[in-house]
């Protein structure tokens, strides 16, 4: 199998967001969704609009969200839309919440757990998806990026419990007495994705990923740990299991001894068993070139 190519770049600009997403020459069916975490109140790490604004209205998109599962403002829709108002996420572009009224299911083909995958109603309204994801640790995934945007961040309430019981539970009152054993939840991550990428098709989305703030804590924390390594820079590839293990390859390998918090919650909650899982789905390759645009 060929390999695939992950495009990076160290400057994190509005105008290097750009100039990768120009690199992956995709052409982006309309209405364009881009899908990002907005963030939870009292966190700051989530793309600033400042930094993705030029970007978004690049591609004349709009910002989708679905709610949590956990209780909080963002279970709520019309809480959780007045969050992407406060965090200025309104103020660059329109704002859709998927799920804020109904959802969907959508099937999972062959899934390790998953035999559906609820998500927000509204991804019919959608011709692509630009997925821009922080890459950042995760308190329960090991780490976050392209792959868990498209699966617990498209899917709606009901849907992540779903995802996090491993399709035992759609109830989210009882999610956390429901977990499953942590490689099903994750390779449940995995089902979700490929029913999102199935729907869609391949051609119609790109991935976009920014590791920057790298907390060992997700956007979704609403108060996250200071990151203790440096910034790397801007990943972008059409494949969402390569620029997934890029980004996870270049946290092990950097040369930043700040990187150890990030490395000891990736490895112990075993977050790369998300990509392999992926992968072993069919929905991209664990071999890749990194090109930079440099």
């Amino acid at each position: 199998m060929e390999k695939s190519r992950v495009y990076f770049t160290r400057e994190i600009t509005p105008q290097s967001l750009i100039k990768i997403y120009e690199t992956l020459n995709v052409d982006l069916k309309e209405k364009v969704a881009v899908k990002l975490s907005t963030g939870e109140p009292g966190g700051h790490n989530f793309l600033q609009p400042s930094l993705i604004k030029d970007l978004v209205h690049k591609v004349n998109g709009t910002i989708v969200e679905c709610c949590t599962a956990y209780e909080g403002k963002r279970m709520d829709p019309k809480l959780h839309l007045k969050v992407m108002e406060d965090h200025g996420f309104k103020a660059i572009a329109p704002c859709d919440l998927m799920d804020e009224t109904e959802e969907i299911s959508i099937p999972v083909q062959n899934g390790f757990h998953l035999k559906e995958n609820l998500v927000g109603k509204h991804i019919e309204n959608y011709g692509s998806f630009l997925v821009l994801s922080h890459f950042k640790g995760h308190l329960m995934a090991g780490f976050g990026g392209a792959l868990k945007n498209i699966s617990i961040g498209i899917a709606s309430t009901a849907g992540k419990t779903n995802i996090h019981t491993a399709g035992v539970i759609k109830e989210a009152a009882k999610l956390f007495d429901n977990l499953p054993k942590q490689d099903h939840f994750l390779e449940s991550m995995a089902d979700a994705a490929q029913s999102v990428i199935k729907y869609m098709g391949k051609e119609n989305m790109a991935y976009i990923n920014v590791a920057n703030r790298l907390s060992v804590d997700c956007d979704c924390d609403s108060n996250p740990a200071e990151p203790e390594m440096k910034d790397l820079g801007i990943f972008a590839s059409i494949d969402p299991v390569a620029i997934d293990k890029a980004c996870y390859d270049a946290v092990i390998n950097s040369d930043d001894e700040g990187k150890k918090a990030l490395i000891e919650r990736m490895n112990s909650r075993h977050g790369i068993r998300t990509v392999e899982a992926a992968f072993e789905h069919g929905l991209g390759n664990m071999e890749y070139e990194v090109i930079s645009i440099d």
